[in-house]
């Protein structure tokens, strides 16, 4: 696929961590939300096939890239706190890196997918993806020759039909995040060796990408993206899961309100670093290992097909029925013990056949199924999280994975006398 090259996939120390199955990756990748959990009981619902804004509707935002049409659709009621005793939701938050479409038709796959089923996902857009190859000298990346990029730029017809699929997916009630812009792993030009300060160039440059493609691309008859991306960006993830200690004093400067970025995170419900959620990928039993491989599709195949995205076809069958499991090992350890919210990081990418894109639709709809279960995105999430009383989660966090509450919900959470 024309967005990722073979250094870009992989992350520092990638080669060594896949071993024990805690590679860190991300490359190209990108949900509606409803009766997730956020409000009282979870019953909140959004209404399918929400209308385009008209061009009155619309505020325009600066050259008319993005637009204020409002309050976002398809939103769950308000959040409120635990009550005494109550069962915790189990959260489930899919998220996709990079969120391109490049003709393969993964980006509308999911939303029909999360439509159907009731979820909402985050979608982290690198920025350069709205951002013409012609036009590629108005990126100048960190410690990296200007417009270089080590996942390559999208043609114009791609960034046409990535337009698309964002706006849909903001208008289904999906979020939108950043995974920044040319997901450099390797050497010195490293994300992993970035100052906060060439974090918020990459930053400032990323939410100029998305506010201005019609000024770089000349796109002027095109819809507006129907959000203002300045309000809307609250969080994101590294490439490669790297840099985020770096990240966080600029993501805090920034008011932003979660990372997802951390490399390798056990199933145990969150902490704030710096005053903002860490909301990592997680650790989660792999079938047929003694070791346990990160949530996320690329870590998955760097342990079945050694890092090659073209493994051996006769393979194929019984690599993605232990991707399934691996993620429904991750989910149902969390919800019949701690129901510690669950993260899963995805590409929109055809590896090994297309099998781990397989792998999280069986996997989200078995999850669906379940009582209690809230497909959320990670505003929705942190928005929950924001409610709670801070003694109700600190006592969620004494719980170690796997580890049920003693006595049961209505006696762990169940105020002292």
């Amino acid at each position: 696929m024309r967005g990722i090259t073979r250094r870009g996939l992989i992350g520092a120390g990638a080669g060594a961590a896949a071993a024990i199955g805690i590679a860190g990756c991300s490359g190209n990748g990108s949900g509606r939300s409803r009766n997730s959990g956020v409000g009282k009981g979870g019953d909140a619902s959004g209404t399918q096939g929400t209308p385009t804004p008209t061009k009155e509707e619309a505020q325009l935002i600066g050259d008319g890239s993005t637009s204020d049409t409002g309050k976002q659709p398809n939103q769950p009621d308000a959040p409120v706190p635990l009550e005494p005793g109550q069962t915790p939701p189990q959260f489930v938050i899919f998220s996709w890196d990079g969120a391109g479409e490049v003709g393969n038709g993964l980006f509308p796959r999911f939303l029909e997918l999360a439509r159907n089923h009731d979820a909402a996902m985050t979608f982290f857009l690198s920025g350069i993806y709205l951002l013409p190859e012609s036009k590629k000298s108005l990126y100048r990346p960190p410690n990296n020759r200007v417009g270089a990029s080590d996942i390559g730029y999208l043609t114009d017809d791609h960034i046409k039909d990535t337009l698309k699929n964002v706006r849909r997916a903001w208008l289904d009630g999906h979020e939108i995040g950043t995974h920044f812009n040319g997901h450099f792993c390797a050497g010195s030009g490293s994300v992993g060796n970035w100052t906060p300060a060439q974090w918020q160039s990459e930053v400032d440059q990323a939410v100029k990408f998305v506010t201005e493609w019609k000024t770089n691309s000349g796109w002027t008859d095109l819809d507006p993206l129907p959000f203002d991306y300045r309000k809307e960006l609250i969080g994101g993830r590294t490439p490669c899961l790297l840099g985020q200690d770096n990240l966080l004093p600029t993501a805090k400067r920034l008011g932003w309100r979660y990372d997802a970025s951390s490399p390798g995170g056990r199933q145990m419900w969150p902490v704030k670093r710096q005053g903002i959620w860490d909301l990592p990928l997680q650790a989660v039993p792999f079938p047929g290992h003694s070791f346990e491989v990160l949530s996320m599709d690329y870590n998955i195949l760097a342990n079945q097909s050694r890092n090659t995205t073209k493994g051996m076809p006769s393979r194929y069958p019984g690599w993605r029925k232990q991707a399934t499991r691996a993620y429904l090992n991750g989910f149902e350890r969390a919800y019949e013990s701690n129901r510690a919210p669950f993260f899963i990081g995805n590409h929109f990418e055809q590896w090994n056949g297309g099998i781990y894109m397989d792998a999280v639709e069986e996997s989200l709809k078995v999850m669906a199924g379940k009582k209690d279960v809230r497909l959320v995105s990670f505003r929705q999430f942190v928005d929950w999280l924001d409610v709670q009383d801070p003694k109700i989660l600190a006592r969620l966090r004494t719980l170690e994975v796997g580890q049920a509450p003693t006595g049961g919900w209505s006696t762990f959470l169940k105020p002292a006398a």
